[in-house]
Formats: structure tokens, C-alpha cells, sequence
């Protein structure tokens, strides 16, 4: 039987569609996952602005890069026990045969950048193709809404990994969007003296408050708080987020950078990050490891991305979804688009 499937596809910055046609088959090692929800992101805004950087985005193409869903469908050679069982998967298409590949940090491939919702097709769809290679399996009891987080929770944990956060560490995050707040979520599992979390949003701030964190702070704050933290994650991506984070670190800490900045953003002085002998690590996307560990931390309920959600769209409804995507309103938080299940 033919099943008909819709996608909202992006022909062009500005320019999307609600298409239907026949659901695709997987292929082999493939798998075909019906679509729960999908969150949009900021990234997903610069897909449809247009003004993700070259390289890095395809059109036309099927957006949704956060998601979760259930097996419908498995390709040859797939175990077919894998049919009913909850999933997400990871994103980026690695080769698993290049040096960095070999290392296990799939998200620095050489066979150059790809990734579902970007350069290949996402989930912003009734059904989605994954390589098996790529699926996690959840406990049949999973949240899926939650679950439709996993994607920027295994950014989190990508960054939370680098940081090597130490029990009794001074800690600050700076940003209280999705990523911020599921860092803030992980890292109180380590037990710092102080979880600071720092957002011109002060509302945003403070709504960390009940994830773990220990004090909500404007970004007016940042000059009083200079050189207080062991370790400072940046997750907000704004212009001088970068050398705030920076000169938010202590002498001789640490500093992780997870936050996507547009070009002529304010740099790191490196001046400062020679004097203060910083140790700074970037990040970009998550190597299986982190999603791994950011699937342990959801099941332990460690995690819980579900509080983060405020609004929920039909497939239909996503011109809707994707004009409350970076609202500046307080009351936005994580936007969902929620095919039927």
C-alpha cells in the first residue's frame, strides 16, 4: 500500500511550499521514521532568511534538523524489530572513514559539511529517511516532544564534555536560549558552588533558576562579574558574546564557544587570552559520543528538555511556527512543529 506523505519544502530564502506525494522507501541499511515533532531554531530562521553561510545550506530543501520519531519502515539488511520502536538520529552525514572519523568526532569529517535539514533533506515532514548508522533507539516510555530536543541537547553535551566541569567549579553560561538552558541542565549534575546564567533577557535568565542554576544575571552584570568563573559556556552567538564569555573567565580557566556568530561579530582579544592564559574550546554540531551521552542523561532524567517548550504547530501552520522562531517576547521559549504522530 502507497502511503501519501506532506513536506514543507524551501525552494528558495522566503519561499516554502507544503508538498504531497508517496512516502519514500528506505534502502537499504535505511530506515523511515514517522515524524512526531520538530524543533525550529535559529539556524532553521537562517535557512529560510537566506542568510546562512555558503556551504552550509542547499536549496531547494526539506528544513528540520531537530526531531524525533517512531520506525515505520526499515531498508534491507535493517533488523526489522527496529519497526515501532521511538528514535532520533544524528544529523550529520559522516563517511566514517576519514582520519577524524576514525578519531570518533564524526562532526569534523573531511568529506566536507552535510546535514539533514540543510543540504539534504530534514524532518519537517510527515516521514524522514535515516541511515541506520544514525538511529538511537528511546525507551518506549520516551516523551517525544521532548525528545524532538535531543539535537541541541547533544550540542550541550558536545560542549559540556570540553568543558570537563569539575565539582565545586565557579560556572557561568551566558545565554538563556534552548542550548543555555540545557547546558545549565547538565552542568548541575557536576555540582558547582555557582551556576550563574547571564541573558540581556532577564525574564530567559531567570527561567534557569528552575533547571539548577544559582543566580539570573542581565548582561549590564557582565562588568561587575569579569574573572569570577573556572569555566564559562557561551551559547548565545551574539556579537560580543564571544569576548564576554572570555573576559568573564578567571585567569587561567576555561572557556567553551558553542554560539554561531554573523560575520564582523566582535572577536576574542588575544591579548587577553594570552595574558590570562585561557584554555577555549569551540564547538559545532556533536560527534556520536555526545549524543550518546546526551541520550544516558534524558533517560536518567538528568535532562528534561520539556519545560523549554511553548508552542506547538501543525505541518500546515509552519509559516506560523517559523515567524515566532528568535522572538524576543518572554514568553517564547522552544518552538514545535508536530506532524500527526
Amino acid at each position: 500500500m502507497t502511503v501519501t506523505a506532506r513536506a514543507i519544502v524551501l525552494d528558495k530564502p522566503g519561499t516554502h511550499r507544503l508538498v504531497r506525494g508517496p512516502a519514500a522507501e528506505p534502502g537499504a541499511g535505511d530506515v523511515r521514521i514517522s515524524v512526531r515533532a520538530v524543533g525550529l531554531c535559529a539556524s532553521d530562521r537562517e535557512v529560510y532568511d537566506g542568510t546562512r553561510a555558503l556551504g552550509y545550506v542547499r536549496y531547494p530543501v526539506v528544513p528540520g534538523h531537530e526531531w524525533s520519531g517512531t520506525v515505520d519502515r526499515v531498508g534491507e539488511g535493517v533488523d526489522p524489530e527496529l519497526v515501532g520502536r521511538k528514535a532520533v538520529a544524528e544529523g550529520i552525514r559522516a563517511c566514517h572513514s576519514c582520519e577524524r572519523c576514525r578519531e570518533g568526532a564524526t562532526n569534523l569529517c573531511e568529506s566536507g559539511y552535510d546535514e539533514m535539514g540543510f543540504t539534504r533533506p530534514g524532518a519537517m515532514a510527515d516521514h524522514l529517511i535515516v541511515p541506520v548508522t544514525s538511529l538511537h533507539t528511546l525507551d518506549d516510555k520516551a516523551d517525544l516532544r521532548a525528545a524532538a530536543l535531543l539535537e541541541p541537547a547533544a550540542v550541550s553535551a558536545a560542549a559540556v564534555m570540553r568543558a570537563e566541569p569539575r565539582p565545586g567549579d565557579r560556572v557561568a553560561v551566558l545565554g538563556a536560549g534552548t542550548l543555555g538552558l540545557l547546558t545549565v541542565q547538565l552542568l548541575q549534575a557536576y555540582s558547582p558552588v555557582e551556576l550563574t546564567v547571564i541573558d540581556p533577557r532577564v525574564r530567559r535568565a531567570e527561567h534557569a533558576l528552575t533547571m539548577g542554576a544559582t543566580q539570573a544575571a542581565g548582561h549590564a552584570e557582565t562588568g561587575v562579574l569579569r574573572g569570577r568563573f573556572d569555566l564559562v559556556l557561551e551559547t548565545a552567538g551574539a556579537p560580543g558574546s564571544a569576548q564576554d564569555a572570555c573576559r568573564l573567565t578567571r585567569r587561567g580557566g576555561r572557556t567553551v564557544i558553542t554560539g554561531m556568530f554573523e560575520p564582523g561579530a566582535q572577536g576574542i582579544d588575544p591579548v587577553h587570552l594570552a595574558v590570562s592564559q585561557l584554555t577555549v574550546h569551540a564547538v559545532f554540531g556533536a560527534p556520536s559520543r555526545a549524543w550518546s551521552y546526551a541520550l544516558r542523561a534524558f533517560a536518567a532524567g538528568l535532562l528534561d528538555p520539556a519545560p523549554l517548550i511553548t508552542h506547538e504547530f501543525p505541518l500546515t501552520a509552519f509559516d506560523e511556527a517559523i515567524d515566532l522562531v528568535e522572538s524576543v517576547a518572554p514568553e517564547v521559549g522552544k518552538v514545535l512543529v508536530c506532524p500527526p504522530a
